[in-house]
């Protein structure tokens, strides 16, 4: 009888073992490939790609224009080596979502060899699964950064 009680536990131990490790799999990234962050093919505007489909899904049902989009993604235009007078300062625009990606089109054109630095909290995260079975885990959530030069 204690055998069988004990395989029975054993049993049990290694389902809540298996069940835990694929719940801190599946919650470490639904979409593998990293955040996408590129200028536009004629350097007009910045495509933000490779966005997780419930983020995504939450941002087209956000008006353009709502102060949210401001938060969640800052293009920052930042001094070079060769010009120091330019002072790191946001760059004013509009976004707009489509069915799979995020662009940003700034109000004055970006200026060639010039320097933007995007900072957003979209696909932004906590921790994946290694950092959490490490203990390693952040307190807040790191935005993901991305130097652009036109």
């Amino acid at each position: 009888m204690l055998k069988c009680i004990s395989g029975m536990l054993k049993g049990i131990y290694s389902l809540f073992l298996t069940i835990v490790i694929i719940g801190f799999y599946s919650c470490s990234s639904s979409n593998s490939k990293p955040l996408s962050i590129e200028f536009s093919a004629d350097s007009s505007a910045i495509v933000i790609a490779s966005i997780d489909r419930p983020g995504l899904l939450r941002l087209q049902q956000l008006d353009a224009q709502d102060s949210v989009f401001k938060d969640l993604i800052a293009v920052l235009q930042t001094p070079s080596e060769t010009d120091s007078s330019i002072s790191e300062e946001p760059i004013a625009g509009n976004y707009k979502v489509s069915d799979s990606t995020v662009v940003f089109s700034p109000l004055q054109p970006f200026v060639k060899g010039r320097e933007y630095l995007v900072i957003t909290h979209i696909n932004a995260k906590f921790g994946d699964a290694e950092q959490v079975a490490k203990g390693q885990l952040s307190l807040g959530v790191k935005p993901v950064q991305k130097s652009l030069i036109r």
